[in-house]
């Protein structure tokens, strides 16, 4: 019903930005908030940011907070991570989320839809 394309992956070294995308299609969002998470290779998933479809409402994991903002285009129903200062440790598969009213946003069990994820390596 909801389908979400990441793109923008890449190798950058430290310090470095990077800007991902993720397209969304399928049932309008109106009560839904979008999500980043990421994965790296044997550890779980875990929550980055999200934000509310219609009222741009943010929130942050801390150890992203005043790094990363995330955004999001009504019109083009395109949620973007602007990433700045990458570490090492942000290396992972990024994938953009969604979910219907209700649930943790910081919590993948409240997220119905998933894309594929895309690569996010960050050299030192």
């Amino acid at each position: 019903q909801v389908a979400l394309v990441e793109s923008g992956g890449g190798l950058v070294q430290t310090g470095g930005s990077l800007r991902l995308s993720c397209a969304v299609s399928g049932r309008t969002l109106s009560r839904y908030a979008l999500a980043w998470f990421r994965q790296a290779p044997g550890k779980e998933r875990e929550f980055v940011a999200a934000i509310t479809w219609v009222g741009g409402a943010t929130t942050y994991a801390d150890s992203v907070r005043d790094r990363f903002t995330i955004s999001r285009d009504n019109a083009t129903k395109t949620v973007d991570l602007q990433m700045h200062s990458l570490k090492p440790q942000d290396t992972a598969v990024y994938f953009c989320a969604a979910k219907g009213y209700g649930g943790y946003y910081f919590r993948t069990s409240s997220y119905n839809y998933w894309g594929q994820g895309t690569q996010v390596t960050v050299s030192s």
